[in-house]
């Protein structure tokens, strides 16, 4: 009876613990939550979202890729660094992608313009290793010139800022004022040709072959081409363009039409002159 009576206590003392309630505190399951999911998001690889322009085709050259820049508004939006930095003569601002209006430079006309302090410079142009290029507008009759800034970044072009400034007046005639009546007043043209005047131009009995020879002021009367009258176009590749030099190379260059024409200038005497011609049109 004594060992039945020990094991009822027994038994009864362990029915009593079974059923005794744990205190819980509320708030470590949600902590250990929240450092799980801590834990969690640490362990996870960041992966690092490349938002930089792949390079295309078109950024081997500059050529190519301005023509596709100015043509295509999707590839002009996305080559654009936005809030875009503009500069009005001294005034800055910011243009925000939702204001951007579609440019097309100079792909709207049958020809551009090139605009050269010398010669020699005219190797510059195509050359792939530039990795800064500057394109213009030189207004003439307001001489007023708009100068857009492309990088190369990561073998993309990018168009980085546009500035307008105003043509530095020096103590003898530029070239732009020159320039502007030279191809608006007859009179003052025929005054401005050296006689005789450089001619060059593809042999018309071997088209491979080049003609250099001589024109006189009735000659070049007869084959002088049509010259822009109201603003000019340039590409910098890195050349010198002073305002204040005595030398200028112009190169017309149509746009898909075989179309090249280059004239040169320069200042004789204090005044400035066409003496040479170049028509190598195809």
């Amino acid at each position: 009876m004594r060992k039945i009576g020990l094991g009822l206590c027994l038994l009864v003392f362990l029915v009593s613990c079974g059923n005794k309630k744990t205190k819980i505190d509320p708030f470590v399951t949600i902590t250990n939550m929240v450092d799980s999911a801590s834990h969690k998001t640490d362990t996870v690889p960041q992966v690092e979202v490349d938002t930089d322009p792949k390079p295309i085709e078109a950024d081997e050259s500059f050529d190519d890729f301005i023509y596709a820049y100015a043509s295509d508004d999707v590839l002009q939006r996305q080559r654009t660094k936005f809030p875009l930095s503009y500069y009005d003569v001294d005034i800055p601002s910011k243009i925000e992608k939702a204001d951007w209006k579609h440019d097309y430079l100079f792909t709207q006309q049958s020809y551009y313009t090139l605009l050269f302090d010398n010669e020699e410079d005219l190797d510059l142009v195509g050359d792939t290793a530039v990795a800064s290029v500057q394109v213009e507008w030189i207004f003439l009759e307001n001489r007023m010139v708009k100068k857009y800034y492309f990088e190369r970044i990561k073998g993309a072009w990018m168009l980085e800022a546009i500035n307008l400034r105003q043509i530095e007046q020096g103590e003898d005639e530029d070239f732009v004022a020159f320039y502007s009546r030279f191809v608006t007043d007859s009179l003052y043209q025929s005054r401005h040709i050296r006689q005789p005047l450089e001619y060059i131009t593809i042999d018309p009995d071997d088209e491979f072959s080049i003609l250099e020879t001589t024109l006189d002021l009735n000659q070049w009367y007869a084959f002088r081409p049509v010259l822009p009258v109201d603003k000019l176009s340039n590409i910098n590749y890195g050349q010198k363009n002073n305002d204040d030099s005595n030398t200028k190379v112009l190169k017309v260059n149509g746009i898909g039409n075989g179309y090249t024409n280059i004239f040169y200038f320069r200042r004789h005497r204090g005044a400035w002159e066409l003496y040479k011609y170049e028509d190598t049109s195809i």
